[in-house]
C-alpha cells in the first residue's frame, strides 16, 4: 500500500472488511517480527457503537486477527476518553475489554501515563508517553459529525493521545491548529477508518447513519479530505485539514490519489450529509468561547432535548461557554464551571445534559 492510496470496502460485517481489506492492501508487508503495534480506536464516551459515537469493537477484532495471523504478538489497545468521560467504563462498554481478555492483548488507558513534550513551529505539545512508544501505530476513528469542527476522523482522532489538561489547552488554542499539529508530531502509520453507522449530528452519538464501509488509508489528511467529500464538504470548510496539509502532514488533493472499492455490490449509495443540527441549535442562543467537546457536546443535546420538549423558546438569555469566560461577568446564562462569573450558572466539569436542560428550563436549578 501506498500513502497516496484509499482502500473502501462495503458490507455488514465489519470484523471481515477490516480483515479482507488489509490483505487485499497487502498490510502484512509492512510489520515485522517483535514489532510492537498500537491500536487507537475512537472511545470518547462510555457508548456501544451502534450508538454511532464509538468504533465497532468486531472492526478492531478483524485488526487484531489480521495481526495475529501474520505474526504479530505484541498489540496494545490505547485511548484516552473525552474530559469528564471514564476511559475503563468505555472498555468495559464498549467490548474492548472482553476483546482484550479473548486475543490476549494490552488495554492501556492514555489517562493514566505519563506524557512527553514534542515541538511542532510554534507549538509544545504534550504527548503520552505509550502512543509515543510504540513501533507502528494503528488510528481507528469513527467517521462522524462533530458539533465544533464539522466532521472528525483520521486527524481528530489522535486528540486521544494526549492528557487531560492538554485537551482542555487545544481547545483553548483554538482546536483546529493543534489538532493538525499533533499529526506531525505522532502520525499514525495507518488509518482504519470505521464507516458503518456513524453519527452524522453528534459526535456522541444517538442518531446513528448506516453507511456500512470501511476505510483504509495511510495519509491521515488525504483519509480526512476524502471523508469530508462524502460528506460534502471542501476540505477547506475543516479547517484542521488545510493547516495539516500547509505543514506537511500529508496530501488532500484527491486528483491524485488512487482510490480502490472492494465488494462494490455490497455498495450503500445512499447520499450521507450531515444535519447541521448542532450550529442550527446554537446559532442566536450559543457564545462559545475555547469550550471543550464534552462540555459543549452536552449543552447541544441538553439544547435537542429541549427542542423536542418543545421548552426552547422559553430561553430568552444569552448563553455563555467555554474556558475564555473564566473570571469574566456576563448578564447571561453560564455553562459549566468556567462561567461562575455569569449571573447564573449550570456547576459541573462538564455538566451533565439533564442538569442544563433543568438549568435552562429554570435558571434557578442547583444539580445536586
Amino acid at each position: 500500500m501506498e500513502k497516496n492510496e484509499i482502500h473502501i470496502i462495503y458490507g455488514t460485517n465489519p470484523r471481515n472488511m477490516v480483515y479482507d481489506v488489509l490483505t487485499q492492501a497487502h498490510i502484512a508487508a509492512k510489520l515485522r517480527p517483535g514489532m510492537h503495534i498500537g491500536i487507537k480506536p475512537n472511545l470518547v464516551v462510555a457508548k456501544p457503537a451502534d450508538s454511532g459515537a464509538t468504533t465497532s469493537p468486531q472492526a478492531v477484532e478483524g485488526v487484531i486477527q489480521y495481526l495475529q495471523d501474520n505474526g504479530i504478538e505484541n498489540i496494545t489497545i490505547m485511548e484516552g476518553s473525552w474530559v469528564g468521560d471514564s476511559t475503563k467504563q468505555a472498555y468495559k462498554v464498549c467490548g474492548y475489554a472482553a476483546i482484550a481478555k479473548k486475543y490476549n492483548v494490552h488495554l492501556v488507558d492514555l489517562k493514566d501515563d505519563q506524557f512527553s513534550k514534542k515541538t511542532v513551529g510554534d507549538l509544545e505539545l504534550k504527548i503520552c508517553n505509550q502512543a509515543l512508544s510504540v513501533d507502528f501505530l494503528i488510528s481507528m476513528p469513527v467517521l462522524k459529525a462533530h458539533c465544533q469542527t464539522l466532521i472528525t476522523c483520521a486527524l481528530k482522532n489522535m486528540k486521544g493521545c494526549i492528557p487531560d489538561s492538554e485537551k482542555r489547552r487545544f481547545h483553548s488554542l483554538g482546536l483546529h491548529k493543534p489538532i493538525a499539529y499533533i499529526n506531525k508530531a505522532l502520525a499514525p502509520d495507518l488509518i482504519v477508518v470505521d464507516g458503518m453507522c456513524g453519527d452524522l449530528t453528534f459526535e456522541e452519538g444517538g442518531s446513528p447513519v448506516q453507511m456500512d464501509r470501511i476505510f483504509l488509508a495511510m495519509d491521515p489528511v488525504l483519509m480526512d479530505t476524502y471523508a469530508a467529500s462524502l460528506l460534502g464538504y471542501a476540505k477547506e470548510e475543516i479547517d484542521y485539514i488545510a493547516i495539516a496539509e500547509n505543514i506537511g502532514v500529508g496530501s488532500g488533493d484527491l486528483s491524485q490519489a488512487k482510490i480502490y472499492e472492494h465488494h462494490v455490490e455490497a455498495k450503500n449509495n445512499h447520499t450521507f450529509r450531515p444535519s447541521n443540527r448542532a450550529r442550527q441549535l446554537a446559532a442566536g442562543r450559543v457564545t462559545a468561547q475555547a469550550a471543550c467537546s464534552a462540555c459543549y457536546g452536552s449543552l447541544i443535546h441538553a439544547l435537542q432535548r429541549m427542542s423536542e420538549n418543545k421548552t426552547l423558546p422559553a430561553v430568552k438569555q444569552p448563553i455563555y461557554i467555554g474556558q475564555g469566560f473564566r473570571g469574566k461577568a456576563r448578564n447571561g446564562l453560564g455553562i459549566g464551571q468556567c462561567t461562575s462569573k455569569c449571573r447564573q450558572f449550570v456547576k459541573g466539569c462538564p455538566p451533565a445534559a439533564k442538569d442544563i436542560v433543568d438549568f435552562l428550563e429554570n435558571p434557578h436549578f442547583t444539580p445536586n
